[in-house]
């Protein structure tokens, strides 16, 4: 069984330690600096074992080298960007499994916002981490992939189990909302989310983790096939591809 300690470092990222208990491995995902990661294994009395990276962008492996040379852990990364990620150990990639002791992971394929973005599935856990693919109630920047590259991702994401927690990357949340609610104004869902997000941001509270099942309900960039979408925007009919190039490019200047 995973524990999962979540950190927020930079001004809007997260890094998560995930502890398997029994075996005492300990994984950092996506750790954008060393010192917040050093700090919590010394509270926590834990040893970091490997570092888990969804993508090469320098938030997400600034605490790779620090992190390896302070602890010898073994780092891992997309084989079909192993070039970009620094001092990567195992390669992996689409439909592989990686063990973090007795927990395991299943490996996706996810280009969109880079060409060898990854995920990693902990099954078991109810446990998605998706780095910059998919956002609470948003999605990441098309810097490296297509529009239907992103929505095949996007796709194979949610058809994960509704009871999945997403853990993603950034606290962009209440951007999202602001920007789901000009797409779909009328979406219930939406709005109840955003009733509760503004209320934990109020309080300092992280908006992340949040379940698949309301994504599927009230993410615009999840919803591009769904008939209520496409008439909201005007492309009842379209091709979700269309629709969802359409949906980023409108965020994309919001």
């Amino acid at each position: 069984m995973l524990h999962i300690h979540q950190t927020p470092v930079l001004s809007d990222n997260y890094v998560y330690l995930l502890h398997e208990e029994e075996s005492g491995a300990c994984a950092a995902v996506d750790p954008a600096e060393a010192e917040p990661v050093l700090s919590v294994l010394r509270e926590e009395g834990l040893t970091l074992t490997h570092i888990l990276n969804t993508h090469h962008h320098s938030d997400h492996v600034g605490g790779n080298g620090r992190l390896k040379a302070e602890t010898g852990c073994t780092i891992v990364g997309s084989r079909a960007d192993a070039s970009r990620i620094p001092g990567i150990d195992v390669e992996v990639g689409e439909g592989e499994e990686f063990r973090l002791g007795n927990a395991v992971a299943r490996v996706f394929d996810v280009p969109g916002h880079t060409r060898g973005h990854i995920a990693y599935w902990f099954e078991n856990d109810k446990a998605l981490f998706c780095g910059d693919t998919l956002f609470v109630l948003g999605c990441g920047r098309l810097f490296e992939g297509t529009p239907r590259q992103m929505w095949a991702s996007l796709t194979t994401l949610r058809d994960l189990p509704g009871d999945t927690r997403v853990y993603c990357a950034h606290e962009y949340t209440q951007a999202n909302v602001r920007f789901a609610l000009t797409v779909e104004p009328d979406n219930e869902a939406l709005k109840a989310i955003a009733e509760r997000v503004e209320v934990r941001r109020a309080k300092g509270l992280f908006t992340v983790p949040s379940l698949m099942a309301d994504e599927m309900a009230a993410n615009p960039f999840l919803r591009a096939d769904q008939g209520e979408l496409q008439r909201a925007v005007g492309m009842e009919g379209t091709d979700a591809v269309d629709v969802f190039a359409e949906i980023r490019h409108r965020k994309d200047v919001f």
